[in-house]
């Protein structure tokens, strides 16, 4: 039987390792451990971890902090599992995910693979909201772990597994401090090792829940992608441009509303009517249908700001790998 190892680099975020550790102690398959790496947190979940030794084979570890990627490999580094699974501190594990995981990997096995992530009911209709603009087809291609994605699929951490022998060839991720699961799933990809979706084993995920820290960290993603694209020439796609086209669509038909006719605002209308529809009837809420139009566009605005940002300061400049708002990124 595959015994897996779960990995979960957290900072500054107890309550919510407390939901994660509660939904994996609903799992309808036991064999796994746990492991929880605290990066450098002035918030410690240490005193939660002692709650749950009787019902999970959990271990704590508390190490300087260095960002996710190299608490993922300080993890990885201590993990007894034949694979390891990386979850984000911000996700809530539905109770047959190991199950799948299992299941598949006995059907077909493979070297990485992933899953999408989705909303929980108990989720804030802003949450919910920002989970349909970075999982919607009309928002990002669903290149985040969808069947119908406008790229190849790349795992992504916050519900990634590798066999220990992925680990052990490449060395784990990067020190790359935003955009370092992909860049981890480009370097897989590129040793030979294959990659495969699990459209069934899918988390809920939390993500930010705010506007302000959503902006934040759409935006580094947005960097992200030109820093990944000058460490992996091949990487940049098409739907990787979208949002920076957006933003200069958006620019050119507010500026054209101003200056000629409002009636330039209709490509934008029918956009936010798309969305609205769309989130409405997949979240059964015409409230979390008006929100995500504004997470929506958000999203597209931040991330293609970033982009744009990016490719001016490294591409046309030539300056080093930069990212945006990395000491309040959380704030």
């Amino acid at each position: 039987m595959i015994k897996l190892s779960l990995i979960i680099p957290v900072f500054n975020r107890p309550q919510e390792v407390v939901e994660l550790l509660d939904s994996l102690t609903k799992q309808s398959n036991k064999n796994f451990d746990v492991i929880i790496v605290e990066d450098g947190s002035s918030e410690k979940c240490e005193q939660i971890i002692p709650k749950y030794a009787d019902q999970l084979n959990i271990k704590y570890f508390f190490k300087d902090n260095s960002g996710p990627g190299q608490s993922r490999n300080y993890g990885a580094e201590r993990a007894d599992g034949d694979y390891f699974i990386f979850f984000d501190s911000d996700v809530i594990v539905p109770e047959n995910y190991i199950e799948i995981v299992n299941l598949e990997l006995a059907d077909k096995p493979c070297d990485a693979f992933g899953g999408p992530d989705a909303a929980h009911p108990s989720f804030t209709p802003i949450q919910k909201a920002i989970n349909y603009s970075m999982t919607s087809f009309f928002t990002t291609g669903g290149i985040r772990g969808a069947s119908n994605s406008m790229e190849k699929f790349h795992p992504r951490s916050f519900n990634m597994g590798i066999s220990r022998q992925v680990f052990e060839t490449t060395k784990g991720f990067s020190e790359m401090r935003f955009g370092e699961d992909i860049d981890f799933s480009l370097r897989i990809m590129a040793a030979g090792f294959s990659t495969r979706l699990f459209n069934d084993a899918f988390v809920y995920h939390k993500r930010r829940n705010n506007f302000r820290t959503f902006y934040k960290q759409v935006n580094n993603s947005g960097v992200a992608r030109i820093n990944l694209f000058k460490r992996h020439p091949g990487s940049l796609k098409l739907v990787h441009l979208l949002p920076a086209i957006f933003v200069l669509g958006e620019i050119f038909l507010i500026l054209m509303a101003l200056f000629f006719s409002a009636w330039f605002l209709l490509p934008l209308g029918a956009l936010a009517l798309l969305i609205f529809i769309d989130a409405s009837l997949r979240n059964s809420s015409i409230r979390v249908g008006a929100i995500s139009v504004i997470a929506s566009f958000e999203q597209l605005t931040a991330y293609g700001l970033g982009f744009l940002k990016a490719t001016w300061k490294r591409i046309i400049l030539g300056q080093d790998e930069f990212h945006n708002f990395k000491r309040n990124f959380y704030k």
